[in-house]
C-alpha cells in the first residue's frame, strides 16, 4: 500500500508541476517555438503581492507568428530588461501573458517549482522506505533531507537565473 501511495504522490506532483509552473518555466527558459512578436509600448517595475519589487513588466502589442488572430495588447511578464518603446521582442504565450527568456523569471519560476516538488518527493521517499522495510520509519532523516532540499532549491534557482541571464546577455 505504501508503494502505491508513493506512486500516486509522484504522479500528483508531476501533474501539479505541469498544471501550475511548468508552462511558464518552459517559456522563460526559451524552449519551444516562438509564438509571435511583442512591440513594446512601455516597461515598468512591477510590485509583487506584498508590494516589494517583483521584476520588470512591459506592455505592448502582440502579433502572432502564424495567422492565429489579429494583433492585441498583451503583458510581457518577467521581462529580461526594460525594453525601449518600439522595440520588438520574440515571445512565447502562456495563459494570456507573454514571456521571453529571462534570468530573474527563471529564478522565480524554478523556486516555485522546487518548493512545490520538495514536500511531495519527501513524502514519497518516506513511503518508499516504509514499503521497503515493511514498517514506518521515524522520518527524521527525511525531514532533514527536505530542509536541505529546500535550501538547495534556493541555491539552484539563483544559479539557474544567473546562467540564463548570462546566456541571454551573450545572444
Amino acid at each position: 500500500m505504501a508503494l502505491l501511495g508513493s506512486v500516486v504522490l509522484l504522479a500528483l506532483a508531476g501533474w501539479l508541476v505541469r498544471l501550475l509552473p511548468g508552462p511558464q518555466l518552459v517559456a522563460v527558459l526559451g524552449l519551444g517555438p516562438v509564438d509571435g512578436t511583442l512591440v513594446v509600448s512601455e516597461c515598468y517595475e512591477a510590485p509583487d503581492a506584498e508590494g516589494y519589487p517583483g521584476g520588470t513588466e512591459c506592455k505592448g502589442v502582440y502579433t502572432p507568428r502564424a495567422a492565429a488572430g489579429p494583433p492585441r495588447e498583451l503583458l510581457l511578464d518577467g521581462a529580461a530588461a526594460k525594453h525601449e518603446p518600439g522595440s520588438a521582442v520574440s515571445v512565447r504565450i502562456v495563459r494570456g501573458k507573454a514571456y521571453e527568456p529571462s534570468g530573474p523569471a527563471v529564478g522565480h519560476v524554478a523556486a516555485v517549482t522546487g518548493f512545490l516538488l520538495v514536500p511531495f518527493l519527501t513524502l514519497a521517499s518516506w513511503l518508499l522506505g516504509w514499503a521497503r522495510r515493511g514498517r514506518a520509519g521515524h522520518g527524521a532523516a527525511h525531514l532533514l533531507a527536505a530542509l536541505a532540499a529546500l535550501a538547495a532549491v534556493l541555491v539552484l534557482s539563483v544559479a539557474a537565473a544567473l546562467l540564463v541571464a548570462l546566456v541571454t546577455a551573450l545572444r
